[in-house]
């Protein structure tokens, strides 16, 4: 039985004028597939064939979205049917290949890719906004086609049949041509190639803004990941992606088609386009089976890399499988003579700082110091420092780069360049931007700090600075010990002055260190064991606290909730009780095995207590835990924010819920126990007490040792700015250089505007500390 889709699909291919056996050609898709589903007879076609089949169509984007939406099961407009063909015989279906995704979601997953397109475009647009990219207009970026033994065969490319020969595809162009030349590849699998510097991150952001700007309903969503933190023996490239894409946007960890995420099924289903950018940047050992892991999947895809790291990697294993490469070309004289002088006001009439520099070079190009700076001038990296130093700058002569004596060779002028960015832009305010900052931060020091950064990054062989893991660089067991302490201190002094409206001061001041220190021993155990220990970090919260209606967690994680909050309760009560059950016996002159004997029936009491308490506030919290919005975008300090809202509200519930269950807990085994173990000194007060600071407590411990926000007080807002390492006012500080433009936004984190820049602040803060540091933290 034909189907809406079947009939559309006919009388697309007949207004073309091709037969099946051409557009089964043209698509790259067999021919049973094509009578297969004109007939009706394969149901449920996949999101990528149809869209292969609106390519070889040359589909408008109307009847693209026609298209889309009869797959879909969409109601598309009425319009006049030609004669339809007679049907031919029913073909055998055929087997799904493993390699495709599954087949054409419902219509929440096309909703999601659209939501996910307008955030994606809105940050892009913010970001060519942030570096200027069209202040006064984007640098000239052009290629030619790669090498030939950089790409698979243009057979291959092309998709054709066995035994046939294909030409070369045309694929020079310019910034604006971007994705024109990408749609000429037919597999849609693209190599953006260029040295350190030539503007490949920027081509990349400039083919997301140009393909949303012409996205159909049908289009997949292109998205940029930097694939530089992917680690293929690790996890497989779908669900790195589907990480990605959670983390940058909370609302994709709801449950999506199949029980997955709402992330994983967009990647699974084709609905987004990888942009994977920085493929040089994956550490050396992984680059080979990053390419293997690659070319074990058929995503369309567009990948930037350094030439070398990917001559190097093909020569390992081969080429990036049925995709074409191009490489980017340098910059010209004539680029520069065009761009420069626009980008600073006039000092002479109608001269500017550049044009004498620009007329030196063009009529001297031979000499030492002009062929130095041209050759420096070519990649927009240098150009756009060049700018920041010379043209934003009015008191810096560009004359000064002629200067021979100063600058003896090519590497001396782009150090100097990379070595005078930082200052120069420390110097100034910051631009008066919506959501800028204003802070004055000293040049030495921000220079001091954004090099313990650039080593944090490069130790942990990662481009993404993500405020969750800046404490990441230390040792494992100084994090844990780092975490005990601050949490033990905290937790400690909380006792000691709340505890005081309950006992005098000087058996509250012993019970706060006694507690301090049971604390800090046991949640850095706890820290140990779930974090540290494995080498992880704890990652932000994707979900929000919804106190009305029904929440919308994507699991019921109450269970095991319960489990861990109980057993890390009996463990901290069972310690708690024993100790100062001891204690106070031998203050009170009673003998050790005594005090044994007390201490051990308080540790069973506070320890079923506080593992009833802990389990079901963890519960609780599991069940008020809903996801973000689908169409919430974050940036660091927004996803900061959403954290810390987060952990506010996990504070406040754990307060009352783990006190209120303690102390009435307390007083039901007290009465249990009574038979057992003899009379029991416990009153209201008692319980009172003990709730409250229970409460008070496990919420700050919880807090500080078991959430992202708690991690980041710990580390980056109490620890290293004690030791020097960072400013205490890090967030203002990161976006401050966010701002200047020395840092940029890849989603939730950070990243160093270039790898180059990023080498170069590590250098300088090795060199600053008498040596490069001893390698990764353990």
């Amino acid at each position: 039985m034909t189907s809406e889709f079947s009939v559309l699909l006919r009388r697309l291919r007949q207004q073309a004028g091709i037969t099946q056996e051409a557009l089964a050609e043209r698509a790259g898709v067999g021919v049973r597939t094509i009578r297969g589903l004109e007939t009706g007879e394969r149901a449920g076609p996949r999101v990528t064939t149809v869209r292969l089949l609106a390519d070889a169509l040359e589909l408008a984007p109307r009847e693209r979205e026609q298209l889309l939406g009869a797959a879909v099961g969409q109601p598309v407009d009425d319009e006049p049917e030609s004669p339809a063909e007679p049907p031919p015989e029913p073909p055998k279906p055929e087997p799904p290949s493993a390699s495709e995704p599954v087949a054409v979601p419902d219509e929440a997953l096309a909703e999601a890719a659209g939501q996910l397109a307008h955030a994606v475009a809105a940050r892009s647009r913010r970001e060519e906004e942030q570096r200027q990219i069209h202040d006064p207009f984007p640098l000239p970026v052009r290629w030619e086609r790669a090498p030939e033994e950089l790409t698979d065969h243009w057979a291959n490319i092309r998709r054709a049949p066995a035994g046939s020969t294909s030409e070369p595809l045309q694929l020079a162009g310019t910034l604006t041509g971007i994705v024109d030349v990408y749609r000429r590849v037919p597999s849609r699998r693209l190599v953006v190639l260029g040295r350190s510097g030539s503007g490949k991150t920027i081509l990349g952001l400039r083919f997301v803004l140009d393909c949303l700007k012409s996205r159909t309903r049908a289009d997949a969503v292109p998205v940029i990941f930097s694939i530089g933190s992917w680690n293929p023996t690790g996890i497989t490239l779908r669900d790195w992606l589907a990480g990605q894409l959670t983390r940058d946007h909370p609302g994709l960890a709801a449950s999506g088609p199949g029980g997955t995420s709402l992330a994983a099924a967009l990647v699974e289903a084709g609905w987004v386009l990888p942009v994977l950018d920085g493929f040089d940047e994956i550490a050396g050992g992984l680059r080979r089976p990053a390419l293997e892991a690659l070319n074990a999947t058929t995503l369309p895809l567009l990948l930037t890399s350094r030439p070398g790291e990917y001559a190097a990697a093909v020569a390992e294993t081969d080429v990036l499988t049925s995709a074409a490469a191009i490489d980017l070309a340098d910059l010209t004289l004539d680029d520069l003579a065009g761009y420069l002088p626009r980008t600073t006001r006039r000092t002479d009439g109608a001269k500017t700082a550049w044009d004498p520099v620009l007329a030196e070079l063009r009529e001297h190009p031979a000499t030492e110091a002009n062929a130095n700076l041209i050759a420096v001038l070519t990649t927009p990296l240098m150009v756009t420092l060049a700018r920041a130093i010379y043209s934003d700058t009015p008191d810096h002569d560009p004359a000064t780069l002629l200067d021979t004596e100063r600058f003896a060779g090519i590497e001396a002028l782009e150090e100097h360049l990379l070595d005078d960015f930082v200052p120069t832009v420390y110097r100034r305010l910051p631009d008066d931007r919506p959501g800028g900052s204003h802070r004055r931060f000293d040049p030495d020091r921000a220079q001091l700090w954004l090099g313990y950064l650039a080593e944090h990054l490069t130790r942990l062989g990662t481009p993404d600075l993500a405020w969750w893991q800046l404490g990441g660089t230390l040792r494992r067991w100084q994090r844990t010990l780092v975490t005990a302490l601050i949490a033990g201190l905290a937790i400690g002094l909380a006792d000691a002055v709340v505890g005081m409206f309950f006992n005098s001061f000087a058996h509250q001041l012993f019970d706060g260190a006694i507690v301090g220190l049971l604390a800090g021993l046991m949640f850095g155990l706890v820290h140990w064991l779930t974090v540290a220990g494995k080498g992880r970090s704890i990652a932000p919260s994707g979900v929000r606290f919804k106190f009305r209606g029904r929440t919308r967690a994507h699991g019921d994680r109450s269970v095991p909730r319960f489990l861990i909050g109980s057993l890390c309760g009996f463990a901290f009560g069972g310690g708690y009780g024993l100790v100062v059950g001891l204690s106070k016996t031998l203050s009170g002159g009673g003998g050790l095995v005594h005090g044994l004997v007390i201490g051990l029936g308080d540790g069973l009491i506070y320890g079923l207590v506080f593992a009833l308490g802990a389990g079901l506030a963890f519960a609780l919290l599991g069940r008020l835990e809903t996801p973000f919005d689908i169409r919430s975008a974050v940036s660091p300090v927004r996803l900061l924010d959403n954290n810390r809202t987060t952990a506010t509200a996990q504070f406040l519930v754990w307060v009352p819920s783990f006190g209120l269950v303690v102390g009435v807990a307390a007083s039901i085994v007290v009465w249990f126990l009574h038979d057992l173990l003899g009379p029991l000194e416990w009153g209201v007060g008692d319980a009172v007490r003990l709730g409250t600071l229970s409460g008070l407590g496990g919420a700050i411990g919880y807090t500080l040792v078991l959430t992202a926000w708690g991690q980041w007080v710990v580390f980056a807002r109490i620890w290293l700015p004690l030791t020097g390492r960072l400013p205490w006012a890090v967030g203002a500080f990161l976006d401050d250089a966010y701002q200047r433009g020395v840092l940029r936004q890849a989603g939730a984190v950070y990243q160093f505007r270039h790898a180059r820049l990023q080498n170069h602040l590590t250098r300088a803060y090795q060199a600053h500390r008498g040596g490069p540091s001893l390698g990764k933290a353990r």
